[in-house]
C-alpha cells in the first residue's frame, strides 16, 4: 500500500470546490499529498483546504477563472512559489452550459466551451509539464468524458472538447515518457451526481433516458473517481500512460 502514499508530493486539482474534482483533491490530501486546490469561487475553495487540513493534509487555494490565459499562469507560479515542484496534475474543470442544437450554437458559445475545457489544460499541461521534464518524473490526470468517446445530442461542443482531450492526452503520453518519465493518462466519467449534470436529473423524462443507457441504472457518485485518479497518480502505473480509463457504469459497453 505504499504505493499509494503520495507523502509530500505536490498536486494540483482544478475544479476542486464541488463534486469530482472535490473529492479527487481531498483524497489526494488523506494520502499525504500537499495539494493546490484550484476554481473560480472563493467561497468553496476556502471550505475544500479547511476540510483537507482538518484530517491532517496541506493545502491552499488559487482562484483561477479559465477563461483568463494569466489565471491559468497563476496557478503554476503560486504553486511553485510555495513549493518549488510540481508531481502530479488533475485537469479536471470543465464546462457543458448549454443544450442546444448545433445549428443553434453561436460562435461565442463555441469558444467558451473550447477554452475552458480544451486550451486551459493543453496551457497547464505545457506549464507543468516544464516543471516536471526537469524533475525527470510526473503524472497527468485528465478528466475527460464518455462525450468524448461517443455522440451526446445537443451536446457538440463539449463532445468535440472532450475528444480532442483525449487526443491531446495520447499525443503528450508518447512525446514524455521515454525522455521525461511522466505519464498522462485520461479519466472518463460517465453520467455523475454533479452541478454539471444537475438541470439533466431534475428533469424526469431526461433522467430515466440517461439510466435507461446505462446497465448500472444509475448515476456515479463523485468519490467513485477518487481510486481511479490515486492508481494512475501512483508508482504503480508507471508503464500505463495514453490510456483513458472509463467509469460509466457500464454505459459504453452495453
Amino acid at each position: 500500500m505504499d504505493r499509494f502514499n503520495f507523502h509530500d508530493k505536490i498536486v494540483v486539482v482544478t475544479g476542486a470546490s464541488r463534486g469530482i474534482g472535490k473529492s479527487i483533491a481531498l483524497a489526494f490530501g488523506e494520502a499525504g499529498a500537499n495539494v493546490v486546490v484550484a476554481a473560480r469561487k472563493v467561497n468553496l475553495l476556502d471550505k475544500v483546504v479547511k476540510e483537507i487540513q482538518a484530517n491532517g493534509g496541506n493545502s491552499f487555494y488559487v482562484r483561477c477563472d479559465l477563461t483568463k490565459d494569466e489565471d491559468i499562469f497563476n496557478i503554476v507560479t503560486k504553486t511553485i512559489d510555495r513549493y518549488g515542484r510540481i508531481d502530479i496534475l488533475v485537469n479536471n474543470a470543465g464546462i457543458s452550459p448549454w443544450v442546444k442544437k448545433s445549428e443553434e450554437v453561436t460562435k461565442e458559445m463555441w469558444e467558451e466551451v473550447i477554452q475552458t475545457n480544451l486550451l486551459a489544460p493543453f496551457l497547464l499541461c505545457r506549464e507543468a509539464g516544464k516543471i516536471m521534464m526537469k524533475q525527470n518524473w510526473g503524472r497527468i490526470i485528465n478528466i475527460v468524458s464518455v462525450g468524448g468517446l461517443v455522440a451526446l445530442p445537443r451536446q457538440i461542443a463539449y463532445c468535440a472538447t472532450k475528444g480532442a482531450l483525449i487526443q491531446m492526452t495520447k499525443v503528450l503520453a508518447i512525446e514524455w515518457a521515454e525522455k521525461y518519465n511522466i505519464t498522462v493518462n485520461a479519466i472518463a466519467p460517465g453520467y455523475f451526481a454533479t452541478d454539471l449534470t444537475e438541470g439533466m436529473r431534475a428533469s424526469d423524462k431526461v433522467s430515466k433516458n440517461l439510466l435507461q443507457r446505462n446497465p448500472s441504472r444509475r448515476f456515479g457518485e463523485p468519490n467513485e473517481v477518487v481510486s481511479a485518479a490515486l492508481y494512475l497518480a501512483s508508482d504503480s502505473t508507471s508503464f500505463t500512460t495514453g490510456s483513458v480509463l472509463l467509469i460509466d457504469g457500464g454505459m459504453l459497453a452495453s
